[in-house]
């Protein structure tokens, strides 16, 4: 059985920094497409960032330059750093996995909630001042 457990989130000012990080159990994960996704009250689920079998990356628009997706294969563990957070950054973060060796990119970087099969429950982020 997969299992995706989020942990990480937080309170923080803007310009600040956090670490989020997904374990994962119950399949193998290295030869998974994971990513990470956002909800913000009010609106859709939306893909920031996915890393796949051979270390492709992609980013949305949005966090490039500021978000780092990495994964530790021996620890099955995917980690999620985000610098120079906004306030607009703010939404419930989600680790996803999928059984594909690559991931499905879209215009250049973005990935869809409906191409990934299995689900964590979310840990919050929230950037004020």
């Amino acid at each position: 059985q997969v299992q995706l457990v989020e942990s990480g989130g937080g309170s923080v000012q803007p310009g600040g920094s956090l670490r989020l990080s997904c374990a994962a159990s119950g399949y193998t994960y290295s030869t998974y497409c994971m990513g990470w996704f956002r909800q913000a009250p009010g609106k859709e689920r939306e893909g920031v960032a996915a890393m796949d079998s051979v270390d492709w990356r992609g980013y949305a628009d949005s966090v490039k330059g500021r978000f780092t997706i990495s994964k530790d294969n021996a620890k099955n563990t995917l980690y999620l750093q985000m610098n120079s957070l906004k306030t607009e950054d703010t939404a419930m973060y989600y680790c996803a996995a999928d059984p594909g060796h690559l991931c499905t990119y879209y215009s250049g970087g973005y990935v869809l909630p409906g191409d990934f099969r299995y689900w964590g429950q979310g840990t919050q982020v929230t950037v004020s001042s």
